[in-house]
């Protein structure tokens, strides 16, 4: 699969490592900006308050698939009339969209092939989008689970703070399994 990952920190730069690792040619962008329109599959991860520079940096995006790994921190707010940045992400590319990747630690990636279990990657978005989140969380060492549909991007949006400050009361970086009795 061709991946065009916009933005080269943490997230951005883990996971188009991982995903390179899996097989999957990755394009990379920074800052600069350039052109998504090869791409199979789009992930933004930028800070959340960079999400509408960021974008107006990348040509080639209508109707792309598009993984919003982006999160809002100390009050910040989606652009002006949208509850969430995935709902914003999609109203500008017009395909499908999915808030994923974004509750997860980017410090412990380097981790998931050692895990006895797969972590889970939590997503809310379309349905059109959920084959290509199974497929990229499996490909990076994660068991997709999904939220509910584009809606709730911005409940998801919130639980970034809820786990950092989880992290920050004595447990550490972690990840997490949501599983079935079955699954136990």
């Amino acid at each position: 699969m061709n991946i065009t990952v916009i933005g080269r920190g943490n997230i951005g730069g883990g996971l188009a490592d991982l995903w390179g690792r899996a097989g999957h040619q990755v394009t990379r962008l920074g800052r600069d900006g350039g052109d998504a329109g090869a791409a199979d599959a789009v992930l933004l991860a930028v800070p959340g308050t960079a999400v509408e520079s960021a974008l107006s940096s990348v040509v080639g995006l209508e109707g792309k698939a598009v993984l919003d790994a982006t999160n809002l921190y100390g009050g910040a707010q989606p652009p002006a009339g949208f509850a969430s940045n995935a709902e914003y992400v999609k109203a500008m590319t017009g395909g499908p969209t999915a808030k994923a990747f974004s509750a997860n630690f980017a410090s412990l990636f380097g981790q998931l092939a050692d895990a006895r279990v797969r972590p889970s990657n939590l997503w809310a978005g379309d349905d059109q989008a959920e084959g290509l989140v199974k497929q990229l969380s499996l490909d990076a060492g994660y068991e997709a689970v999904r939220l509910g549909d584009l809606g709730m991007a911005g409940t998801q949006e919130g639980l970034a703070g809820v786990l950092f400050s989880i992290a920050q009361s004595g447990l550490g970086q972690f990840v997490y399994r949501m599983a079935t009795p079955e699954q136990l």
